[in-house]
Order: C-alpha cells, then structure tokens, then sequence
C-alpha cells in the first residue's frame, strides 16, 4: 500500500479538517448512528464486512460512517484494523447444511426437495424511486408463514451427487488449509487459497469477469445449482476442553453453480461445481464468485486456459480492491524527477523526429533538381 507521508504539516491538518467537515455535513442535519447505518445501510455492511474479511456489523458500519459511504475507502479502514487484533486460534468450518434460512431458491428445479424461499430481495421489484422513502413512511407487516421452514433442506449438489452427475465435493480433511492472511500469495495457488483471495475481492471485478465467462471468455455454461442465505453456527475448540463450543451466529450467502463438462479421455462428461461465500448478504458477490473459481479450474479439470477469468495471476493479483486502490493512489504522489526525465526524453524524441524529416525533405528535394 502506497501511502503519502510528505507535505506541509499546516496543509495536511488543515486538508483532515476539511475532510471532517465534510464527513459531517450541516451541523443542522441530526447525525447518522451506526445503529442506522446498520439497519438501514445494511447491505453496504456486509459488503464492508466480506471484502474487508472483518465479521463485525458495528465496527462495519463505524467505516461506512468514517468514509462517507465510500465502500473502497471503509473496506480499507476495516481491513487496516483487522490486522491489530490477535489470532486466537481456527474457528472449525461452518456447516451450512444446517443453516437457518432466510432465503433459497435454485433455478435447476422448480419442485425443490424444502421448497423455494424468496426471502428478501430485490428480485421481484420494479426498479422505480419509492418516494414514501423520502419520507418517514410506516413498513407493511409481512404475511406470517402458516408452517416452519422444513429443517433438512438437501443441497441440489447433493441431489445430483446421488445419481454421480456432479463432480465430488473437493474437501480433504487432511490437507492444511492455507491462509492467506498470513502467507503471501504464491502461484500456482491451491483452491483453498483461491477462494479465500475471492472472498475478499472487489464486487465489481468479480461481477465483470464472472460475466465475460458467460460471453465466451472461459467457455462456462453455468446454472444457479442454489443460492441460500441466512444464519450458521461459529464453533471454537478451546485446547482446555477439546470438544467443540458455539461462539457466535453469523450470516452467510452461499452460491453453487453448476456447471457442464464434456469429460475427458478418463472421466466422463458431468457437472461441475463453482463455488462462492461471503459474510453477510451478498447475492451477487457471491454469485461472480462462483463463476470465477469455476473459471479458475480450468487446468485442473484439463481445459485450455485462454481467457482472463481463467488466469490465476491475473485474477487474484488483481482483485482486491483495497491494493488495487493503493497502487492507483500512489500516483498522486510528488513524480517530479521521473517526469522531467520523461519530459527530457520526450524532447529530445521530437528534436530527433524534426530532424529526421528535415533531412528526409532535403532528400526528396535533391531527388527532384
């Protein structure tokens, strides 16, 4: 991260007051409370919260404040904190089998085993300004479920798994999974690296490629498999008690596309999988997820590796919005010595230039006497 350090210390006092000023707004407008920005902001929160790799709803929504509602900025601030505080140990892996849904719906089968649970969504919505917002307008209640979610709802990816359809699930117990926030990023990275890079990469770069995927660029042919949001159990295994012990709730959207594969000389044609999960509400985070690590095992699964989404490098290297930031930031800094150098080049390339077409006119005119 390139971070200014020079100037007039006058100047730069001045510019943070400046800035408080206008974080702050009209002192005659009533101050936002975090509590505000939580519930009512809540999905700039979680965004926030996945790609700043920080679960916490009010230090989530204190960044949100402190940036003036620039997430790139709030990501920043989250992330830079997160890095003081100390590593208690490895929460074990959440079960999202045993989620206590909000919301799921799958676009593979209409009859799903549990049923499809719209939950809440800007799906269903005409994208028109609501000018009640405008003001303090009352909510309408909504209408109260007449039974309870069915308990056990089976993934579609199981379903298919049954008839051997889709690809096994790839999860070994045994291998150590890496983490990225204490090992730099090396390639060829392993999928378990891949995915934590992913699940805190920016939105909207994900969403681009996850798109180009679909255009011809990575040759993937997905569908929703499912798509579920809503509660999981955090479990911690204190070395005192050696036995698991639930530590919080958090919410979680999950994504698995399925994806066509025409199999190769050993493996017959099936789905495969692509996989996405972000804290929070982020539906469409999650879904460029999935696209993209689906794009990321190409090789693996035999595949010409062609297109961008499908370049380890060039995807993980530049997803994350809070680096990527920085190193177009530090263009801001003071480049004097660099561009008078360039401006020295450039004079002596148009000096040269000039004088390569006086003498190119001189020969043309001896052509001609």
């Amino acid at each position: 991260m390139y971070v200014a350090v020079k100037g007039g210390q006058r100047a730069i006092d001045n510019s943070r007051t400046l800035l408080a000023e206008e974080r702050r707004g009209d002192p005659a407008v009533p101050e936002i409370a975090l509590a505000q920005i939580d519930e009512q902001l809540s999905l700039a929160v979680d965004r926030v919260m996945a790609e700043g790799a920080l679960y916490d709803r009010e230090l989530a929504a204190l960044a949100v404040k402190q940036a003036r509602g620039d997430m790139i900025e709030a990501i920043f601030l989250l992330r830079a904190y997160r890095t003081t505080l100390p590593r208690l140990g490895y929460a074990e892996a959440i079960d999202t089998a045993r989620m206590a849904i909000r919301r799921r719906i799958s676009a593979t089968y209409k009859d799903l085993p549990g049923g499809q649970v719209l939950g809440p969504t800007f799906d269903y919505t005409l994208r028109l300004l609501d000018f009640d917002l405008a003001e303090d307008g009352t909510v309408p209640a909504s209408e109260q479920a007449t039974e309870p979610l069915d308990g056990s709802m089976p993934r579609v990816a199981d379903i298919l798994g049954h008839d051997g359809l889709i690809e096994p699930e790839d999860a070994n117990d045994a291998q150590e999974v890496g983490d990225l926030t204490r090992d730099p990023l090396t390639f060829p990275a392993d999928r378990d690296v891949r995915l934590q890079a992913l699940a805190r990469s920016d939105e909207g770069f994900l969403l681009s490629l996850g798109y180009s995927t679909q255009r011809g660029y990575g040759k993937n042919h997905p569908f929703a498999g499912e798509i579920r949001m809503g509660e999981v159990a955090v479990e911690f295994v204190p070395e005192e008690l050696g036995f698991p012990i639930e530590i919080a709730e958090i919410t979680v959207t999950e994504c698995q596309m399925v994806n066509q594969f025409q199999g190769s000389a050993t493996e017959a044609p099936k789905f495969t999988r692509g996989y996405g999960l972000t804290f929070g509400h982020c539906e469409r985070k999650a879904m460029a997820m999935s696209l993209v690590d689906r794009s990321l095992r190409a090789a693996e699964l035999g595949e010409s590796v062609k297109a961008p989404a499908q370049d380890q490098e060039f995807v993980l290297y530049h997803a994350d919005n809070v680096e990527a930031s920085g190193f177009t930031q530090h263009l801001k800094l003071p480049h004097y010595v660099d561009f008078q150098a360039e401006l020295v080049l450039v004079r002596k390339m148009r000096e040269a230039a000039a004088n390569q077409a006086e003498a190119a006119d001189r020969d043309i005119e001896e052509a001609a006497d």
